[in-house]
């Protein structure tokens, strides 16, 4: 049964309630090999052939630690100003669910590799310190697919078909602790945090963070309690939600549904949620499990990991430069205002516009056709800007050609849509195309004098002293070039055939 609930405004919320959330961010590593096993990790392969009887939990096979995945999961502790464990071990998570083979977890419960750090997010200008409990590595389970049904769920389905594939790749869990007294921002600093996670995970190269393909997935738990209250109301558990658009709006739809159960007098029951992209709500899913319904216990096949401190070091010395100390970096080299890097944080921009500026571009050039028309071109096809298939070279090389005069403005957006239709190079696109500006006087002169002898009214109202009307003629040669004329050069030539002086 679903439970129906007033509309009431998230503004109104806040009037009367405190919100207090956390996060629970799943990351599939990129190692070559799963976690416990030697079985391939690449995505997309056909169902069930990346398995063998380790990760399919065949009586008498035997795990073993992947050791890459141990180096990973220390470098994001690192990261994430946690502190790593000298000792640590594996356990077994029991509960059942088609795509668990084992019908257990190997994860890590009260004794996790990495714990007590903290990630700063900077949200509308404010800094907000986010605190992490802990960092474990667990085995991710296999993928359901239902069939038959409405909804793509179990409920209503047909039939199910179960995909082993991606049972037991590397899973590191970042747990955070519960984030209080940010009132109107929560919904925003929770997606600022796992925008800020994920530009940390790509670069530590510990995976491809693509939320789309569940390499990323956050658990959003969300309560609510009266404002002036001490004790924190009961929580909720949206999973897997899979895009920072939809972890702010969960965020925003449970509380709402909260609240309104809330002031009719009604408890929340503490559960599982899922989020429905199509209408920006939750529906429920099931009860939530607490600790002790898993009945954890020690992995009996797995020996204890404990990292040696040198070891520890030398990662801590390999890791690059994290994403806040490069953007204090680029907005002191480059000069950007903090709006200006604002804007490029929130769309998700700031490592394309650096690597444009580093291919040559100047910075205000790239910052504005990253967020002007690349920008726009993402949004049409419902993608962040940087996932276009462009690269920040070929970016550059079009401002280059513009700031040259070899491209207009119009040519330069020209060579973008082909590159991005066709896949070639700026120059290829420019070559078989013909998309140069056309800068040959004599052919622009027998143009002007053909637009103003088509428009003989407009060619008198210009030598009458009205010069914006020279506007029409200047529209006439471009439409005549193909845009591929300059309209300044154009304006000129028109200006001097008709004997009209702009000054």
């Amino acid at each position: 049964m679903t439970l129906s609930y007033d509309a009431t405004s998230y503004d109104d919320v806040l009037t009367r309630y405190q919100p207090v959330f956390g996060l629970e961010t799943h990351v599939e590593l990129g190692t070559a090999s799963k976690m416990f096993c030697g079985c391939s990790t690449v995505f997309g392969a056909e169902p069930n052939t990346h398995t063998c009887p380790v990760c399919l939990g065949m009586p008498g096979a035997l795990p073993v630690v992947n050791a890459s995945a141990i180096e990973y999961a220390i470098k994001i502790g690192l990261a994430l100003n946690c502190s790593i464990a000298s000792w640590c071990r594996f356990s077994r998570k029991n509960y059942f669910y088609p795509d668990m083979p084992k019908n257990y977890q190997i994860s890590q419960y009260d004794e996790p590799i990495c714990g007590e750090g903290y990630l700063d997010v900077d949200v509308n200008g404010q800094t907000v310190r986010v605190g992490i409990e802990r960092v474990h590595l667990e085995e991710d389970t296999g993928k359901n697919t239902h069939l038959g049904g409405a909804t793509g769920r179990i409920h209503g389905a047909d039939y199910s078909l179960v995909d082993f594939n991606r049972a037991g790749i590397p899973l590191v869990e970042i747990v955070t602790k519960p984030v209080e007294g940010t009132g109107t921002m929560a919904p925003e600093v929770a997606r600022a945090y796992v925008a800020e996670l994920r530009d940390i995970l790509r670069t530590l190269g510990v995976s491809d963070v693509k939320m789309e393909q569940g390499s990323l997935r956050c658990d959003v738990n969300t309560s609510l309690s009266p404002i002036g209250s001490s004790e924190w109301g009961t929580r909720t558990e949206t999973k897997n939600v899979n895009s920072l658009r939809s972890v702010e709006r969960a965020m925003r739809s449970e509380m709402i549904r909260q609240a309104s159960i809330l002031d009719a007098g009604r408890k929340i029951k503490q559960e599982t949620r899922h989020f429905q992209e199509t209408t920006g709500t939750t529906r429920s899913g099931r009860s939530k499990e607490e600790a002790t319904d898993y009945r954890y216990f020690p992995e009996p096949d797995l020996v204890p990991v404990a990292p040696a401190p040198d070891w520890v070091a030398e990662i801590r010395e390999s890791l690059p430069e994290l994403p806040a100390a490069r953007r204090a970096r680029l907005q002191s080299e480059l000069a950007l205002t903090p709006d200006e890097l604002r804007a490029l944080v929130n769309a998700g921009l700031v490592d394309v516009f650096a690597d444009t500026v580093a291919a040559g571009a100047p910075a205000a050039e790239a910052r504005n056709w990253w967020l002007g028309y690349l920008a726009q071109l993402a949004n049409a096809q419902e993608i962040e800007a940087s996932a276009l298939a462009i690269t920040p070279a070929q970016v550059a090389a079009v401002i280059s050609l513009v700031a040259e005069g070899a491209l207009s403005t119009a040519l330069g957006r020209q060579v973008v849509d082909a590159v991005l239709e066709t896949g070639e190079d700026v120059d290829r696109v420019i070559a078989s195309r013909g998309l140069a500006v056309v800068s040959d006087t004599g052919a622009l002169t027998e143009a002007a004098d053909a637009a103003i002898a088509a428009n003989p009214a407009v060619a008198d109202k210009v030598r009458g002293g009205k010069i914006p009307a020279v506007g029409v003629l200047v529209g006439s040669v471009m439409k005549a070039t193909r845009g591929q004329a300059d309209a300044a050069t154009v304006k000129a030539i028109l200006l001097e055939r008709l004997g009209v002086s702009e000054n």
